[in-house]
């Protein structure tokens, strides 16, 4: 980030301040393969997100513990796998109950667990509604983008 401007004693960034660093910042993430950004400096706190859909990733480079998983679940299962890299954490806090167990139902939006990126905790939140059927990194273990974190079959209830 650029330091304070000449004459401010706070080293607050002004409007024109904040709004290019949010065009910096943007342009970074477009760059890489940063998918979401989240920043606190002083009073001002950003949170960008892009979406991290296939124009921005090639399927070749994912990691390759993820194609055996992926291709090895059932036709009826789907694996929530991890959008960036850091340490995957079960639970909200150390010694609360998981987020998720195996059995559990889930819906789209739940919390399913969270990853540690740069001091920064980043909930990872179910893109499908299903059963978690395997529950497939542990609690503290370093994941890569892409890296299979859960295995969902259909819902039990869809269907009755």
């Amino acid at each position: 980030m650029s330091k304070p401007e000449a004459g401010t004693d706070s080293g607050a960034l002004s409007a024109e301040g904040v709004a290019e660093l949010v065009k910096s910042l943007a342009s970074a993430m477009r760059q890489s393969d940063i998918s979401e950004l989240d920043l606190e400096a002083g009073p001002i706190s950003l949170r960008l997100r892009r979406n991290s859909g296939a124009a921005h990733h090639d399927p070749a480079s994912l990691p390759e513990p993820c194609a055996p998983v992926a291709a090895a679940a059932p036709p009826d299962h789907h694996v929530i796998a991890a959008p960036m890299i850091g340490t995957f954490y079960a639970s909200p806090t150390p010694g609360a109950p998981p987020f998720v167990t195996e059995g559990d139902d889930v819906f789209v939006g739940q919390t399913v667990g969270i990853i540690e990126a740069m001091k920064i905790m980043n909930e990872i939140a179910a893109d499908r509604s299903g059963t978690v059927a395997a529950v497939l990194v542990s609690n503290g273990q370093p994941v890569e983008y892409g890296s299979p974190l859960f295995e969902l079959s259909q819902t039990r209830g869809a269907r009755s």
